[in-house]
């Protein structure tokens, strides 16, 4: 491969600039398609830089949040409307003003994003296209809310909010765009899903028609009345939600009308809907898996590049001539060049120094493609932690002290003492479950609770005696326990100075938040969270809690697409059913007697529903959740149309069928990833696993052959390579 690139005096540091650039594109999986000129690299590095990639993530944060503040309000204490005080609602154009400031911040992201990638990019990139619409369209709705005083109802810009959160991540653009070819598999199932819904729709009819007897029709006239009704009834009983009423009048009739329901139950919830999440899970699998390949070959992309440009630097002459440079004759890279490079990139400290010491290892001057690619084989490898040296003591005693509190025993002591402090809170707590507060004794649970922080802060000091400061901080476990237990004797050093040792005292009532009962009440509730601190030591919690926190980093792009459907269906939400459902004026006329049993009304479920955006979210989880979802579909369908149904259906299909039963699924992926990991550790604290979903997917994936990288090299369009 021939480099042809024109250099002067005072652009030999061009190459260097590349090569940074190139590596930090590999370490966080982006495109090399971008402008390398010195200029263009300057923009690009400040443009990834941390305080401007937080900031378009707090702009996102701002623009989203906007739609708690504006009409309809959500800023009341209450979401009940038989209790709700009229809601504080910003002045025409203050939230305008913000979401105008912050639409100049996206105007200017996407010009930036436009300048580095150049035009031709740009007419290829569909969603920088699509950025560009949404602003202007955004724009324009804006104006026309300013020309109204911001007195119209339906704001289509809203719509667009989920957008920027969208554009701004690679990993949701590759989750969605799997989701998309998912979908035709979905449809299929959802398909047989009807038709398995329309069968027994029609058995059920027949078999619970309309009877000369009024007590036999029971069945018929609460769920197979009409078709609508008869759909909606056993959609409800194929999410369970209404088992076993749906089937209790037909029954106490006839036991034999129980196989129709229970074959219903079994063929459409045990069957197709787990096969539903099957087909969902492996296809989107599939798809997913090929995205990834594609973050694959971009990391070796970019190490590949930043090579080809490090060649081309060490053979280029000191005059301003065009030269070309063979990559195959020039004898590879120096290694002295390379640490030049690494001291320049912006990466983790770990991996930095991990990469750094691989080069310092290296016993030749010059080394080739494959070894330069190896050396960044490190970003792939799991975090091993080495604890720091234990200090040394000369007198015996401290010796001793040290061997005791550094013993695994002691750690084992100390569990079964946080144990012990939980049970003797359970057990008060249980005791006294009848009584009131103003009848508790706490004086004796309080002396219990202080002979058990005595031993904490003890443990803690002689500890920290065993394995030094930096030893003991060194597990995260340690840290907790030694942050909740000074805030432990911190709040019992202010009861005894407040209410000393004198038992009478203890009993007075103590208004306000510094009450005996509320210093308490918190000191339990911190010896109860202390006692986490076992879960790093049993190898299996480890695990379970570490994938967990996992969950939160690297399914957050996942988490991202199902905020944004929940943002366009509670927007929708608003617009269609705003105070569709009207409380009572008088709040005692509201009682749930004269109601309908099992009714919106009669379960009390006022303070879901639509008339802000906060009670939106709420109640979209509540039909997520989908327990009880048919008594929010009953009433919506009462106070509006038969076509509300249209859109709690379309919302259970969305987010409980399709993404929950997707959710679990990675899940388990990432949880069987990281426990095959765990199995040669004893030790899970002292290793941080590396789970993104690049790496969760990494054993399915292939590495790129040299020839593939070789063609995309050639294609860059602003990198001119030839071969």
């Amino acid at each position: 491969m021939v480099c042809y690139v024109k250099i002067t005096l005072n652009e030999d540091d061009i190459y260097i600039r590349r090569a940074v650039v190139f590596i930090e594109d590999a370490i966080h999986y982006r495109s090399i398609n971008h402008r390398v000129d010195s200029k263009s690299l300057r923009v690009y590095r400040w443009y990834y830089s941390w305080i401007w990639q937080w900031g378009m993530i707090l702009a996102i944060a701002v623009i989203l949040g906007l739609a708690f503040v504006e009409r309809p309000s959500s800023l009341s204490l209450s979401s009940d409307p038989r209790y709700r005080q009229a809601a504080w609602e910003p002045p025409c154009g203050l939230t305008e003003g913000i979401e105008t400031a912050f639409l100049i911040i996206f105007a200017f992201d996407v010009t930036v994003k436009s300048y580095l990638i150049g035009w031709t990019e740009f007419k290829k990139n569909k969603w920088l296209i699509s950025y560009t619409v949404v602003i202007a369209g955004s724009l324009m709705d804006l104006i026309v809310s300013l020309s109204m005083v911001c007195g119209e109802n339906i704001r289509v810009r809203r719509l667009f909010r989920p957008f920027f959160l969208l554009q701004n991540s690679s990993l949701m653009k590759k989750t969605l765009k799997s989701l998309k070819k998912t979908l035709p598999e979905i449809a299929s199932v959802v398909l047989l899903l009807a038709l398995h819904l329309c069968l027994f729709t029609m058995f059920g009819m027949l078999l619970f028609a309309k009877r000369e007897k009024s007590e036999e029709n029971a069945e018929w006239e609460t769920y197979f009345r009409n078709l609508p009704l008869s759909l909606s009834s056993l959609l409800v009983l194929l999410t369970t939600a209404n088992n076993p009423d749906v089937m209790t009048p037909a029954y106490s009739l006839n036991r034999l009308y129980a196989i129709f329901f229970i074959a219903f139950s079994v063929i459409g919830t045990y069957l197709i809907m787990n096969l539903l999440t099957a087909i969902i899970y492996n296809q989107f699998r599939g798809y997913l898996l090929v995205s990834m390949q594609e973050s694959v070959l971009r990391r070796r992309l970019g190490i590949r590049a930043a090579f080809e440009v490090l060649c081309c630097r060490g053979q280029a002459e000191d005059q301003g001539l065009e030269k070309a440079c063979e990559n195959e004759q020039a004898g590879g890279v120096q290694v002295k060049t390379i640490e030049q490079v690494l001291q320049q990139v912006q990466a983790e400290s770990y991996y930095k120094h991990a990469i750094m010491t691989e080069v310092q290892q290296l016993t030749e001057r010059r080394i080739q493609s494959q070894t330069f690619q190896n050396l960044f084989d490190v970003l792939e490898r799991d975090r091993i932690k080495e604890p720091p040296p234990m200090p040394e003591y000369r007198l015996r005693c401290m010796q001793t002290l040290q061997f005791l509190f550094s013993h695994y025993y002691m750690t084992l002591l100390g569990n079964i003492m946080a144990l012990a402090n939980v049970v003797c809170i359970f057990t008060v707590l249980v005791v006294d479950s009848e009584k009131s507060i103003s009848d508790w004794s706490e004086y004796y649970l309080e002396v219990i609770n202080l002979s058990f922080v005595i031993f904490y802060l003890l443990e803690m000091v002689l500890k920290i005696v065993a394995f030094g400061l930096r030893g003991y901080l060194f597990y995260r476990s340690n840290i907790l326990d030694g942050l909740l237990t000074l805030s432990l004797v911190a709040l019992q050093m202010f009861i005894l100075v407040k209410y000393g040792f004198s038992c009478p005292k203890w009993d007075l009532p103590q208004p306000g938040l510094a009450s005996l009962w509320e210093i308490v009440r918190m000191v339990n509730m911190l010896i109860v969270f202390r006692c986490l601190r076992i879960i790093p030591k049993i190898k299996v919690m480890a695990v379970v809690a570490s994938t967990l926190v996992d969950l939160v980093r690297n399914l957050r792009a996942f988490a991202g697409i199902l905020l944004a459907v929940y943002y366009v269906y509670a927007v929708l939400g608003i617009w269609l059913f705003h105070e569709a459902i009207t409380a009572p004026a008088n709040v005692s006329s509201s009682s749930n007697s004269s109601a309908e049993c099992g009714s919106y009304e009669q379960l009390g479920y006022w303070p879901n529903n639509f008339d802000d955006f906060a009670s939106a979210l709420v109640l979209l989880y509540n039909v997520m959740v989908v327990n009880n979802w048919h008594v929010f579909l009953e009433a919506y369908t009462k106070h509006t149309t038969e076509w509300s149904k249209v859109y709690f259906i379309a919302w259970w299909l969305t987010s409980s069928v399709m993404w929950v039963n997707l959710f679990v699924a990675l899940i388990l992926e990432n949880f069987t990833y990281k426990w095959d990991r765990s199995q040669d550790c004893l030790d899970v604290e002292r290793i941080k696993y590396e789970s993104s979903v690049q790496l969760m997917f990494r054993r399915d994936l292939q590495e790129p052959t040299e020839e593939e990288l070789a063609a995309r090299l050639l294609q860059h369009p602003h990198l001119h390579l030839i071969q």
